[in-house]
This record gives C-alpha cells, sequence and structure tokens, in this order.
C-alpha cells in the first residue's frame, strides 16, 4: 500500500483558493463551496486573532483583511504569498516584520 503523499499547508491553501475561484466561475461544482474569503478568515481564526490583530501583526490594513473575508476582494500576488508563508509559520513572518 502506498502512503498518501503530505501536501504543505501552503499547497493546500493555494489548491483551495484556485477550487473555489473555479466553483465562483461554475467551471466546477461540489457538495462545498469555499471561497477565497473563507479561507483567509479560516487562517486568522486558527491564529485566533481578531481582524484588527491580524492585520497589525502582519501589517495588512484592517480593511484589507474585512475586504478579503467578505469577498469584496481577493488576495493575489504578494498579498496571496504573504497569506501563504504566514499559513506556513506565522511566527517567522512576524518576527521578520518586527526586525524591518
Amino acid at each position: 500500500m502506498k502512503a498518501k503523499a503530505k501536501t504543505s499547508k501552503p499547497s493546500r491553501f493555494a489548491a483551495a483558493v484556485a477550487e473555489a475561484e473555479a466553483m465562483k466561475r461554475g467551471e466546477k461544482t461540489g457538495a462545498r463551496v469555499t471561497t477565497s474569503g473563507m479561507i483567509v478568515r479560516r487562517l486568522r481564526e486558527r491564529l485566533e486573532l481578531s481582524q484588527a490583530d491580524f492585520a497589525r501583526r502582519f501589517g495588512v490594513p484592517v480593511g484589507t483583511v474585512r475586504d478579503w473575508e467578505q469577498d469584496r476582494r481577493k488576495p493575489e500576488g504578494a498579498a496571496l504569498s504573504l497569506l501563504r508563508v504566514i499559513a506556513y509559520a506565522p511566527d517567522v513572518v512576524q518576527q521578520a516584520l518586527e526586525t524591518t
């Protein structure tokens, strides 16, 4: 029996965002729809942070966090990369941001 390869947190995050976007466009159907906003919210809640605390800790405007979570905007480019790294190693991100 082959062991199932373990997927890293950043890869799962990216895959979940891509799947949610495909479902939103109607390209994929499923019993459960997960939007990028839901994923951002779950990440923030897993860290046990309010929107304001998450924004402050990672240097993101609180309005941006709200817009992501309410699907008014979706994280792209550098913001998406930042969220992937936060999902993988939040303490490292915070430490890096404090030293600059």
